[in-house]
């Protein structure tokens, strides 16, 4: 590399959880770190997913050298086929994350040939950067932190990580290579935000698996166990357990069978023979022997658990005496979809356990004493909190303050800041293009604030079509006038106010014939203002009005 500035770019993951995406830009050449989406908050109607606006690499696509991914959850490789459509590049990452995106690569027809398998302790070379992969531990297996080789220093990206001294598949952390950076003067850290609020130290993984000992010892039914498909950890010790209590398990929902297939094939994952069963064992087995593991732990409409939870799942009914395990924490703004869920399982007769009142569940994100353990392992000249809503930001800033570092030297960012370092010093330097873009069935970005803002209305206060046929020659009303609503009034038993409304369009277009010289668009505008106008004085309500004027 040549010695000249460094810019970093976040496209997300800054002041939200989720779309995690970051650019290294140097001397020409970009490299991208993760490809994450974040699922849709509730007033997002009708949305699929959201995925970063990466505009800037798009038109930018000759400098991408590649994209180099920290772990398989969704919130770092959802966005990877959106991007690859456009952006042909190598992919490098671990080989449970490499299997994670080869199977949703293939889900969207696209070639998987681009995707490089790294290993930690590996160094790869991305356009003009040299990256080392540094081995971390998370909730799911082979996460990676990176350290970036530039001209002024060490650059550390930690993605996702926390520090378990005992972890289910005995990977401990490279702590000591961590260690090894700082003492070459790192010039950056990026760390993981995630947890801040929380004092302490995060709990291992093992915990869990002896909450679950203890549930599987006092079930006398099936036991359900809902957790991310991706927490290959957490469905080891559902098998690990069930198997001491003479438990078959099944795998339930799409998701699930695929990436347990994955870690199965990769070895990631220890499934014995006499472990395994199948949908047939849910009808031939005892209740005492089973053990379903599903998908649907945020309480997502379609999904297994929701569906057996209203009792519309093809081959599992929740029944008294079955025992259900939430294993996962409740996503922001998916806890009155669980709470639901949970409601409606407690109403079929289950024993439900979830985060708040069992240790069914421990986060894959440090607290505060081990992201201060962070710090001081690499004692940045430049600190940069990422991975975590916009408070999470600032107490993870403050944080490193406490421990040293000065203020002036650390930036908390937003989406599309460009940092630029030099040997001068750091400064903000302008911004790119960012946002987000919502997926809604096939359509990319064709859903704007603008329908989303529509569809609240429509949502809270339904919809009137005011349909009229009129002769210019005569300004007379050939068809209508017909109201259609929707998501307003019952029309069966609302037929006064109907009426109602169809005298006020009679008395607008009344009006404007006299003088015959309106302009169709500027008469439509009229009808909707004097309908909202009446219904608002009426009954205290919004609907949406469209006017239908047809020049016959």
């Amino acid at each position: 590399m040549k010695d000249s500035s460094l810019c970093i770019i976040p496209l997300g993951g800054v002041g939200e959880i989720g779309l995690n995406m970051t650019l290294f830009q140097h001397d020409g050449s970009i490299m991208v770190v993760d490809a994450g989406l974040m699922f849709p908050e509730e007033e997002m109607l009708g949305v699929d997913v959201v995925i970063p606006d990466m505009s800037y690499l798009y038109e930018n696509r000759d400098m991408v050298k590649g994209v180099i991914i920290t772990h398989g959850h969704e919130d770092h490789i959802g966005a990877l086929p959106y991007l690859m459509k456009e952006v042909d590049v190598p992919v490098y990452a671990t080989p449970l994350t490499l299997g994670l995106i080869s199977e949703k690569l293939r889900e969207h027809n696209m070639d998987t040939s681009t995707l490089v398998p790294v290993n930690p302790r590996d160094v790869v070379d991305i356009g003009p950067f040299r990256v080392e992969c540094i081995r971390v531990t998370h909730s799911i297996v082979d996460g990676i932190g990176l350290a970036i080789d530039t001209p002024l220093g060490p650059v550390i990206h930690t993605g996702d990580f926390k520090i378990d001294q005992t972890p289910v598949d005995g990977e401990l952390m490279d702590l000591h290579r961590f260690s090894e950076y700082g003492r070459m003067n790192a010039l950056a850290l990026l760390s993981d935000s995630t947890n801040v609020e929380k004092e302490g130290y995060s709990l291992s993984e093992r915990e869990v698996g002896l909450a679950f000992d203890e549930i599987f010892m006092n079930a006398k039914g099936r036991i359900i166990v809902a957790t991310f498909a991706s927490n290959i950890h957490r469905i080891q010790q559902v098998i690990d357990v069930a198997q001491r209590h003479n438990r078959k398990v099944v795998l339930n929902g799409r998701s699930m069978v695929n990436n347990a297939r994955i870690a199965l094939e990769l070895g990631y994952l220890n499934f014995p023979q006499e472990v395994a069963g199948t949908m047939e064992d849910i009808y031939g087995l005892p209740d005492d022997r089973l053990v379903i593991v599903t998908t649907g732990s945020q309480g997502e409409p379609m999904s297994s658990l929701s569906r057996m939870a209203m009792g519309d799942h093809k081959h599992l009914k929740i029944k008294d005496g079955d025992t259900v395990i939430l294993s996962a924490r409740f996503i922001p703004g998916k806890e009155k979809a669980i709470g639901r869920i949970i409601n409606h399982l407690f109403r079929r007769g289950a024993n439900v356990f979830y985060e708040q009142v069992s240790d069914i569940h421990v986060s894959g994100h440090a607290c505060r004493e081990e992201q201060k353990m962070m710090i001081n392992l690499i004692r940045p000249k430049y600190f940069i909190p990422i991975h975590g809503e916009y408070r999470h930001l600032v107490y993870h800033a403050r944080l490193a303050e406490e421990l040293g570092i000065p203020r002036k030297n650390i930036f908390i960012l937003e989406d599309g800041d460009i940092l630029k370092l030099t040997r001068d010093g750091a400064m903000r330097e302008g911004k790119v293009k960012a946002g987000r873009v919502f997926v809604d069935g096939k359509g990319i970005g064709d859903v704007s604030d603008i329908v989303l803002r529509d569809r609240q209305h429509l949502g809270m206060d339904g919809v009137i079509i005011v349909l009229a046929g009129i002769e210019k020659s005569t300004w007379k009303i050939i068809i209508g006038p017909e109201i259609i609503s929707r998501g307003f009034v019952y029309e069966e038993v609302s037929q006064e106010i109907i009426e109602e409304i169809k005298s006020v369009v009679l008395s607008v277009i009344d009006e404007i014939g006299m003088d015959m010289k309106e302009d169709w668009i500027v008469v439509k505008e009229k009808v909707s203002s004097a309908v909202k106008k009446f219904i608002k004085k009426r009954i205290e309500r919004r609907p949406m009005i469209i006017p239908i004027i047809i020049e016959l």
